[in-house]
């Protein structure tokens, strides 16, 4: 149409999108991230590894940090072609070349958030970086090992299965299904198929189930070949038993999943509402969710019960103030107000010895003045005791510190971030902590989030893309405003 309207236009070829227009956009934002990233003074990762539909193995990498308005960001930074064997050993050599290759400074990462890959764990090891795991697949882990080695669920689960799949390979029980739907009064639902690798699809399709069992067996009963795949009433308990452990669970992982606001500082809190509330033993329970409740509740007490584990979610929670030392054992809270105070002072004095370094002494004129009579006040005037720089930082500190213990905490629904960006200006030393360690991500979901970019780049249509294409796509996708 354009050529149409002005002969002397030129339309663009696909050469010049992807040898010209393409890099030139991957430039100019990778200048404007370098710029963020520069101005950020700690940052959190994730990463994790997955095959396009070639199979042609990538690696990802994102970060995560807070402004100095507090305004949380999170850049994906690369998808690494990686060939190489994913071995611990190169995964950790991969991802010190990506932060070589952003110029990003190994100590000024907090933390990296992973899944339990044991070749992941392994290159977090070699590169002595701190490692927070993924709370989805952490909680994932836990109910699959509250379910597994049970024939009753495996029974009852893989009857789901089974009628989920036939009824989505035949468009006359599907037309079945919904005149039973409507006889009974029931939502005209279909019926959830599971994913392997995310539990809240198995809870999902159980609940469906459950909610549509009155028509699936009118339908399945209608046939002598599928009769066999009505539930029994066994098969029903079970299911309830297991719907009824696991549905509480299932806003969990979505709230703590998300990149747009803290996170991290919610684990601790989230994993005390478990043991109080969520999977607290109810008197209407059957002794078989509470068997699930108590498998699940001790896994995940288990695995989050390293101490440096403990530390890192102590400190997110202190500087949180909805939270502050509320879900932090008694007996560690003088261990942790310890660490604060000694890691602002390490931040005060930072800060303190490249204006040192530059100011020089300069000695006062010399001239000659009228000495002055000495007024009454003058004979009552004491010298002033000398106090060291060190004592003066470390009594401004403490007072700090216990200003930000006598302020009220906050909603629990509030943003942390909104309540630092309006009382930051009063806590100078603490706030420098906010940023360090509400950045952290309490799952490693934004790095799973580009596999679904990723996909959208590689196609069944673009199968042929280079790897450097591919990172600059995904790169543009996830980092163009």
């Amino acid at each position: 149409m354009i050529e149409q309207l002005d002969r002397r236009y030129q339309i663009p070829s696909r050469n010049y999108f992807s040898h010209v227009a393409i890099p030139q956009m991957y430039d100019a934002c990778r200048k404007t991230v370098n710029l963020e990233l520069g101005g950020a003074d700690y940052y959190a990762s994730t990463t994790d590894l997955w095959s396009s539909r070639t199979t042609q193995p990538y690696m990802n990498f994102t970060v995560h940090f807070l402004t100095e308005d507090f305004e949380l960001k999170t850049r994906c930074l690369e998808t690494v072609y990686f060939p190489e064997s994913h071995t611990g050993e190169n995964i950790a050599f991969g991802l010190r070349e990506v932060l070589a290759s952003w110029n990003l400074q190994e100590d000024q990462q907090v933390c990296i958030t992973t899944d339990t890959g044991a070749n992941v764990v392994k290159a977090t090891q070699l590169n002595s970086w701190v490692r927070l795991q993924c709370f989805g697949h952490r909680l994932h882990l836990a109910i699959e090992n509250a379910l597994k080695h049970d024939g009753r669920i495996s029974r009852a689960t893989g009857l789901c299965r089974k009628l989920v799949g036939h009824f989505s390979h035949s468009w006359k029980e599907k037309m079945a299904l919904k005149k039973a739907q409507q006889e009974h009064n029931l939502p005209e639902h279909s019926l959830v198929t599971e994913c392997q690798t995310r539990w809240g699809s198995r809870q999902k399709m159980i609940e469906r189930v459950l909610e549509q069992h009155r028509a699936l067996s009118d339908v399945l009963s209608e046939d002598r070949k599928s009769g066999h795949l009505v539930p029994t009433w066994q098969d029903l308990d079970v299911l309830e038993s297991v719907n009824q452990a696991l549905q509480p669970l299932q806003e969990f992982t979505d709230a703590l999943s998300g990149e747009s606001y803290v996170s991290v500082s919610y684990v601790k809190p989230v994993l005390h509402l478990m043991k109080t509330s969520v999977l607290a033993e109810k008197e209407d329970d059957s002794d078989f969710t509470k068997s699930i409740k108590m498998k699940i509740l001790n896994y995940m007490s288990c695995k989050y019960d390293y101490s440096a584990t403990q530390e890192l979610l102590d400190m997110a929670c202190f500087v949180d103030p909805r939270f502050k030392a509320s879900y932090i054992n008694s007996d560690k809270v003088a261990d942790i107000e310890t660490r604060v105070m000694s890691e602002m002072e390490a931040t005060a004095w930072k800060e303190r010895r490249p204006a040192d370094s530059g100011a020089q002494s300069v000695d006062p004129p010399s001239t000659t003045l009228k000495k002055a009579r000495k007024s009454l006040g003058s004979f009552f005037k004491t010298a002033p005791i000398p106090v060291s720089p060190s004592v003066q930082l470390e009594r401004a500190v403490e007072a700090e510190l216990n200003s930000y213990l006598l302020s009220p905490t906050i909603d629990s629904e509030a943003d942390p971030l909104a309540w630092w960006r309006l009382h930051g200006v009063h806590f100078p030393q603490l706030s420098k902590l906010a940023r360090k360690y509400l950045c952290i991500p309490a799952s490693s979901s934004p790095s799973e989030r580009l596999f679904s970019t990723s996909g959208n780049v590689v196609t069944c249509q673009r199968t042929c893309l280079k790897p450097s294409k591919v990172n600059m796509l995904v790169f543009l996708a996830k980092n163009l405003p």
